[in-house]
């Protein structure tokens, strides 16, 4: 499982025990207009990972306000605005008279870097990867593709560019997974599509967890340097069929990856095979 916490540290994995109290109430004087009080979000994120968890599965409805600011230390206020942000991504609803119901995960915005982090351990359980994976089959070749023969000189150098951040990255697979994340998005922009180029932004969270999760699972990155080499070559010869070959094998290496990443320790050390040695030939 990738480590998530440390990929995106603003995640607080609290389970409704690490709760700051709300400072600055501004009790000190009547005469001061009343402020809105911050959303604390180690408090939305300790009642998420409460939902998450399943301490509250779907269909339930959340304890009152009232327990909640016992639960959490906080103010109704706060915890009023906690659940907007949680509504807003479609965890929770607020029904009147009825209370705050926890939503089917179905409804859940899996795509937001947010939700993201809160699910953290239990995201295997919706199995998110396997679905960015799917999205990916679907969508880079073809944008690949196209762009071969659409792309911009500007937009190939910047594919050259992100591609050489990655090969220079070293061992710190942070680095490479930002310059991944940057030639992906690039790619889906030079297919001038405009569908695609909306994607980017609405997968971005998405992308960026599925990748690292591929890239910190994968023993040698040597091979997907290679590949995605091969793909700014190919774009530069205005080769469509190169690139989307290119694509494809990009995509076959993460779903191996993933693949041993999701069996057993002792499963993936007989099946493991010598890391690729080769260097991209440019």
């Amino acid at each position: 499982m990738p480590d998530i916490a440390r990929y995106f540290p603003s995640a607080c994995w609290s389970g409704g025990n690490r709760v700051d109290s709300l400072e600055g109430q501004g009790h000190g004087s009547s005469t001061q207009p009343a402020r809105r009080p911050r959303v604390r979000k180690n408090v939305t994120a300790s009642i998420a990972e409460d939902i998450c968890s399943e301490r509250y599965p779907s269909g339930s409805t959340l304890p009152r306000e009232n327990d909640l600011c016992t639960m959490y230390g906080v103010s109704r206020t706060v915890i009023r605005e906690s659940l907007k942000v949680l509504e807003s991504k479609g965890l929770v609803r607020g029904k009147p008279r009825i209370g705050t119901t926890v939503c089917d995960k179905d409804d859940w915005n899996i795509l937001d870097q947010d939700v993201l982090e809160w699910m953290g351990p239990y995201i295997t359980g919706l199995d998110i990867l396997s679905s960015i994976l799917e999205a990916r089959r679907t969508i880079e070749p073809v944008a690949a593709e196209y762009a071969a023969e659409r792309a911009t000189a500007q937009e190939i150098a910047d594919l050259d560019n992100a591609w050489r951040q990655m090969r220079d990255s070293g061992d710190d697979p942070e680095s490479f997974t930002e310059a991944d994340v940057t030639f992906h998005k690039v790619l889906l922009s030079a297919s001038h599509n405009q569908v695609f180029r909306r994607l980017s932004s609405v997968m971005h969270a998405g992308l960026k967890y599925a990748l690292h999760a591929s890239n910190v699972a994968a023993r040698s990155r040597d091979e997907a340097i290679v590949v995605h080499g091969q793909l700014v070559e190919a774009l530069r010869l205005r080769d469509r069929a190169a690139a989307r070959d290119c694509a494809n094998r990009m995509l076959d290496l993460a779903a191996r990856d993933l693949a041993a990443e999701q069996r057993p320790e002792g499963a993936r050390n007989a099946n493991s095979e010598p890391p690729t040695s080769a260097a991209p030939r440019r």
